[in-house]
C-alpha cells in the first residue's frame, strides 16, 4: 500500500497518475484539515472534498475543486441575500457540505463522516481526515487575523501577511486511523502541495512524524525555480522564515525524507535529489511520474 499526503491540487494531480498504476484499494491519503471552514450552515473541508470528487470520477479538473457540472443556483440566490460571501459553492458540493455538518453536530467524527462519503460514492480508496479535531489555519494581516480560505479566495493572497497561526495552539492528535495506515504502508508520498498549509499541519498531527522516521518517505516539491506550480506557497513559505524555492521545501521537510524530486527545469538545485517532470499537465504524465517514483521505492 502507499500511503499520500495531501492537499490542495498538486498531490490530486498526482493521484491521478497513481490511480493509473494502482488498485483503488491500494491506495491511502491522508487529507489537510487545516483550511476546513464552517461557511453558510455547511461544514467545508476542501481537500477531503477534492480528494473524494477525484475518486468518485466526478471532480471538476478544470478548476481542481467542486463538481463538473454543478450547477450554481443556490449561490446565485445566497449572494443577493448575503453580498458580503467570498465562495462559489455548487449545489450538489453543497449538499455534501450541508450532510457534513449535520454528521457533525450529531455527534459523528470527521472520520467517520468522510467514510460514511466515501461508501456514499462508491470510493474504495482509503481516505482519510488528518484528525477529528478542529484546527483551523489563520493568517495574520495588518487589519486582523482572516482564515485562510478568505486570505486565498476572496484576496486571492494579494494581501501583506507577518505570521500563519492556528486555532486553536495546541497540535491536534493524529487519529488511529492515521498512525495505523502509516504503518501499514510500504512508502509514504508527500505530494507537490503548499507545505506550509497543506503538509506542514499534518505533520504537526501528534505522533505523524514519529511514525513517518520508521518509513521510506518521498516528497515532491511544488516549485519550478522561484514560483509554485500553483497557489500562494511562496508568500506563506517567506512569511514562516523559508526560501520560497525547492531548497526551502527541502529544509521544511528536514530530515523526515529520503527520496527528494523537483521537477527537470527547476534552476535551484537541491543536493541529492532526483529530477523529473512535475509539472503535471496531462494525466499521462502524471502516471509517468508515479512509475519513476514507484520503481525507486519498491
Amino acid at each position: 500500500m502507499i500511503t499520500f499526503l495531501s492537499g490542495g491540487t498538486g498531490t490530486p494531480k498526482l493521484l491521478q497518475g497513481a490511480r493509473r498504476t494502482l488498485p483503488d484499494s491500494e491506495i491511502s491519503v491522508i487529507v489537510n484539515t487545516g483550511e476546513d471552514i464552517w461557511y453558510q450552515g455547511g461544514h467545508i473541508s476542501p481537500d477531503i472534498d477534492t480528494v473524494i470528487y477525484l475518486f468518485a470520477g466526478s471532480l471538476n479538473t478544470d478548476t481542481w475543486w467542486g463538481i463538473k457540472g454543478d450547477s450554481f443556483i443556490t449561490h446565485g440566490a445566497i449572494n443577493g441575500l448575503l453580498p458580503g460571501a467570498f465562495m462559489s459553492i455548487g449545489d450538489q458540493d453543497r449538499a455534501v457540505h450541508l450532510a457534513r455538518a449535520e454528521w457533525l453536530n450529531n455527534g459523528m467524527t470527521l472520520t467517520q463522516a468522510t467514510k460514511k462519503l466515501c461508501s456514499h460514492f462508491g470510493i474504495s480508496g482509503n481516505i482519510l481526515p488528518m484528525s477529528d479535531a478542529q484546527w483551523t489555519t489563520y493568517v495574520r494581516t495588518a487589519k486582523g487575523d482572516i482564515h485562510f480560505q478568505e486570505y486565498w479566495v476572496r484576496y486571492r493572497g494579494n494581501t501583506d501577511i507577518s505570521e500563519v497561526i492556528h486555532i486553536p495552539e495546541e497540535l491536534p492528535p493524529a487519529t488511529p486511523d492515521i498512525i495505523e495506515t502509516i504503518r501499514r504502508a510500504d512508502a509514504v508520498i508527500i505530494g507537490p502541495s503548499n507545505p506550509v498549509t497543506s503538509i506542514l499541519p499534518i505533520l504537526s498531527c501528534t505522533g505523524v512524524r514519529e511514525e513517518l522516521a520508521r518509513k521510506k518517505v518521498v516528497a515532491i516539491s511544488p516549485f519550478i525555480g522561484d514560483s509554485p506550480v500553483s497557489g500562494p506557497a511562496a508568500q506563506l513559505m517567506k512569511t514562516i522564515g523559508f526560501k520560497p524555492d525547492s531548497t526551502g521545501v527541502r529544509a521544511i521537510y528536514s530530515d523526515l525524507v529520503d527520496l527528494f524530486i523537483q521537477d527537470t527545469r527547476d534552476t535551484n538545485l537541491v543536493s541529492g535529489s532526483v529530477r523529473l517532470d512535475t509539472l503535471m499537465k496531462t494525466p499521462d504524465i502524471a502516471e509517468d511520474l508515479m512509475r519513476e517514483i514507484l520503481s525507486q521505492v519498491l
